[in-house]
């Protein structure tokens, strides 16, 4: 079956995934002449038309050259998987260009090539750098007790990994091309294979996102790149620190990460389903449900796969909330199971709170529980500060070791109305949690997810009660990302308003959802209807009261140094120069504030992107960027710690404009 699609810039993208490995090979086969030229080609090369014809994906190059790429699963593995038919070829800069467009591979196995996990008493399963494609034998197994040591090879992919990230944040979004792309892959690849994991899928992330900034795709977020390079710096940084000091122990051990999540016996446990969400990145789609145990603890179920056309992956995503539930014989689905229950036998789980499908697993579908009884009340018994708190400091820990749902906030609001907020006066939905004042926020922007449509609908509903999951927004007023909502517990109608506050012959809004539904619905998977809201005549709801409309607390200059460490890494080390003058009025500001370390920080920075070396002829020569970089990672981990104690304290009650 042949299936024609258009490029990167058409309605649908068709594009096979490729490992990051590959992408560094083939663009190290390129002469200096070809690799100066990649950029254009590869921008060429995304507007041809691709066919696909089952495994293989051809794009004509032109009238006699064909670009041929084999992807068994929807990846390219080798580069051997890449081939032309040009003369130049196998050395061709189309081969290059390819591999440029395609989206990366994720550095994790999809949900069906995952290992099973292992039975109840055997030890767990691991992949050690040694098994992984073309790792040395000798290489340091996670398990090795001189693990905890950097080796040589070790401590030369750390320097080559610091240098090739530093190089990339000097040059920037715009200077970041294929070929200094491919550098940081190749760094990345040689981290991975001498037992670097976290470090490299962190470069891995980065290039992701530089690709997703220059291309314009619209889930590019320029906090996340921000996030992503702090986080690779911080590591190569921290790595070196350890090497130079020949430190040992836990710490460095996290800092290198492991392969692959180790599963480890849970015995058995009582299941019950909370809620499902949407999954939804460049190259995977699926869907994750949300369970709570016995003693309320939170666990978590997959079905995310590959896909190669991005058109398809919101109902991919969609349609994996049906698919049936990977534990034992359980013969339910994903969207059935948050209304219900499991038991389960010989349950193992990884430490981020996953629960793995291994043969030995046994699993029974069992009666469900209300949010409004235990296990699951317990979740929102929680005060929301000390919630607030908790995601916080989860969200500074790897991914692979950090609690399920620990960015989760389970909270009890009442939705006070729509007010337009920020640069373009979109509605922002308000809701009142314990006198706080909450931006409730849709988890997903993609118009083939049910996010945005449920929150414009609740958004009709000012006064309605509801008890709400989502991730905590880190903002400097309270922000929440919705992903389920459901029935509140039987209180006054309106929280903490008194009773003569409220006539009591006014009828309050409420959910009316079907039975089926079971008092929740999730909000990315299933959309809500009118009829799913049982709202009072218009002229029967009198005011709750005024809206606080564009009325922020003060807030902290903190945005003065945090564009400064934007821009750095969209324009680089040059554009940041440029802006020496302009920023000493930004420099008293901080200090006017209290920020006197920002401000040292923001001129140290400055400084840095100034402060270039040259020859006795005044000309710029070679530069590590090694204190620009320096500079760069101090001044983004003040204004990330800064933020997250803004975040903090903008969720009390004592906080101005927290009074609906």
């Amino acid at each position: 079956m042949t299936e024609a699609v258009q490029g990167v810039t058409g309605s649908r993208v068709q594009w096979p995934a490729v490992r990051p490995e590959v992408v560094a090979e083939v663009v190290a086969g390129l002469s200096a002449r070809l690799q100066k030229r990649l950029d254009g080609a590869a921008a060429k090369l995304a507007e041809r038309p691709v066919e696909r014809t089952g495994e293989e994906w051809r794009i004509a190059v032109d009238e006699e050259t064909e670009l041929v790429l084999h992807a068994p699963g929807g990846v390219v593995a080798t580069s051997g998987d890449v081939r032309c038919g040009c003369l130049l070829a196998p050395a061709c800069v189309h081969r290059a260009a390819a591999v440029t467009v395609c989206p990366l591979a994720d550095g994790e196995p999809s949900a069906e090539q995952v290992e099973p996990a292992p039975a109840e008493g055997e030890p767990p399963a691991t992949a050690p750098a040694a098994a992984l494609p073309g790792a040395p034998h000798d290489a340091p197994h996670d398990d090795d007790p001189a693990a905890g040591t950097l080796g040589a090879a070790e401590r030369a992919a750390v320097d080559l990994l610091h240098r090739v990230a530093s190089a990339a944040l000097a040059a920037g979004v715009g200077g970041a091309g294929a070929v200094l792309q491919a550098e940081l892959l190749r760094a990345a690849h040689r981290a991975r294979l001498a037992g670097l994991h976290r470090p490299a899928a962190a470069a891995v992330a980065v290039v992701t996102r530089i690709r997703a900034a220059r291309s314009g795709e619209p889930d590019h977020r320029l906090a996340d790149l921000v996030a992503g390079l702090r986080e690779l710096l911080g590591l190569s940084t921290a790595l070196s620190a350890a090497a130079a000091a020949d430190t040992a122990g836990p710490d460095v051990a996290a800092l290198r990460g492991t392969a692959r999540q180790v599963y480890t016996a849970a015995g058995g446990l009582r299941l019950y389903g909370l809620f499902s969400e949407p999954v939804l990145t460049a190259t995977h789609a699926g869907v994750l449900t949300w369970a709570v145990d016995a003693g309320g603890g939170l666990h978590t179920m997959a079905e995310i796969m590959p896909h190669t056309d991005a058109a398809a992956a919101a109902p991919q995503a969609v349609g994996a909330g049906n698919r049936a539930v990977r534990l034992g014989d359980a013969m339910l689905s994903h969207r059935e199971f948050t209304r219900a229950g499991l038991a389960v036998q010989g349950a193992t789980r990884s430490a981020a709170g996953r629960l793995g499908a291994g043969a030995s697993v046994r699993a029974v579908r069992a009666a469900g529980a209300a949010w409004t009884a235990e296990p699951a009340a317990r979740l929102w018994a929680e005060p929301p500060a000390a919630q607030v708190a908790r995601a916080l400091g989860a969200a500074a820990l790897p991914p692979e070791v950090r609690p399920a749902g620990g960015e989760l906030l389970f909270l009890d609001v009442t939705l006070l109305g729509a007010v337009p907020h920020g640069p373009g006066g979109e509605p922002s939905l308000l809701a009142d949690c314990g006198g706080v004042v909450v931006a409730l926020r849709a988890a997903h922007d993609h118009p083939g997810l049910a996010h945005r449509g449920n929150l414009a609908l609740l958004a009709t509903a000012p006064g309605l009660r509801l008890r709400v999951i989502g991730r905590l927004e880190r903002s400097a007023r309270p922000e929440l990302r919705l992903l389920a909502v459901g029935e509140p517990p039987s209180t006054p109608p309106l929280g903490d308003r008194a009773p003569e506050d409220r006539a009591p012959e006014t009828p309050a809004p409420a959910l009316a959802l079907p039975a089926d539904r079971a008092g929740r619905v999730n909000l990315g998977l299933e959309r809500l209807q009118t009829a799913d809201l049982a709202l009072p005549p218009l002229d029967a709801v009198p005011p709750l009261t005024a809206l606080p409309a564009g009325s922020l607390p003060p807030s902290t200059p903190v945005h003065l140094l945090s564009r400064r460490v934007e821009q750095a890494v969209t324009g680089g080390r040059a554009v940041l120069a440029l802006g020496t003058g302009a920023a000493r009025d930004d420099r008293a500001r901080l200090r006017s504030a209290g920020l006197a370390t920002g401000a040292a920080l923001l001129e140290g920075l400055l400084g840095a992107a100034v402060d270039q070396p040259r020859d006795v002829f005044g000309r710029v020569v070679a530069d590590d960027h090694d204190a620009f970089a320096a500079a760069w990672l101090a001044a983004a981990w003040y204004e990330e710690e800064l933020a997250s104690a803004l975040c903090a304290t903008a969720w009390t009650q004592e906080a101005p404009g927290n009074r609906p």
